[in-house]
């Protein structure tokens, strides 16, 4: 049994008269373990599809399971200490006049826990950063640092699944493959299940088992990391993607 089952989703936004489908009839799903790519350009609807799993869009048909159960909305309040969402922008998603320490705080006290030194500190030296960043605020901090503070967040209430929109592309290249590494490790070490949104191919296939292909709110094709390395894609706009991840070069940048 899957533990992330998506089935014929609908996700519509605006009025009946004007309506706008941003996903169209998806279907994937995901097993307990596994790293699940979704790419495709801006428009795809690819982070709606997370949106929607998270109960933050609109779902219109369609069924959204986890671990057999299908989700309710609004989604209780345990889905969320089994589901969190690490955001694109690290600027935004930290709350620029708290520290770190009320970041990390705030999740646990909602949800309960009374461990909470304990797990801010595990957090923390999870991430890389360590005691000494607690007491910081986010201007304090770089974007890959700020980042690490958004995973360490989502991380605090152990959950089993965290789903990434788009993890790493506001951060400098150089600082991209350490947030991806450290990902890649988390997931190793605490058993985590994975959905990765991304529009680059390249971090696809350094994340995931599988990725699904969008295109105008629809699955274009389901392919396997063996399969985007080798270039056994089957659908034009597929190859069109992989033709394009390849399109630049550092000689492009330098004649």
């Amino acid at each position: 049994m899957p533990l992330i089952d998506i089935r014929t989703l609908e996700v519509t936004f605006g009025t009946h008269a004007n309506p706008v489908q941003a996903v169209r009839g998806l279907s994937l799903s995901v097993i307990e373990g596994e790293s699940y790519g979704i790419v495709g350009e801006s428009g795809s609807g690819k982070s709606t599809v997370l949106r929607a799993i998270c109960g933050l869009a609109p779902t219109s048909a369609g069924i959204i399971a986890l671990g057999g159960q299908t989700l309710a909305a609004p989604r209780a309040a345990a889905f969320y200490r089994q589901v969190q969402m690490v955001f694109q922008d690290p600027y935004a998603s930290l709350h620029p006049r708290h520290t770190v320490d009320r970041v990390l705080s705030e999740p646990l006290a909602i949800h309960g826990f009374a461990d909470g030194e304990a797990r801010i500190e595990r957090a923390l030296d999870d991430v890389g950063l360590g005691t000494g960043f607690r007491f910081r605020y986010p201007h304090q901090l770089s974007g890959g640092q700020r980042q690490r503070v958004a995973i360490a967040r989502a991380l605090i209430l152990e959950p089993t699944v965290l789903l990434l929109d788009e993890p790493t592309s506001a951060l400098d290249a150089s600082i991209q493959a350490e947030v991806l590494n450290l990902l890649d490790r988390l997931r190793v070490e605490r058993g985590l299940t994975y959905i990765l949104v991304s529009h680059d191919l390249a971090v696809v296939s350094h994340m995931c088992d599988r990725l699904m292909v969008m295109q105008f709110g629809q699955a274009v094709e389901e392919l396997t990391r063996a399969d985007l390395q080798s270039h056994r894609a089957t659908m034009p706009y597929t190859n069109a993607l992989l033709t394009a991840s390849e399109g630049y070069s550092r000689k492009d940048a330098h004649p």
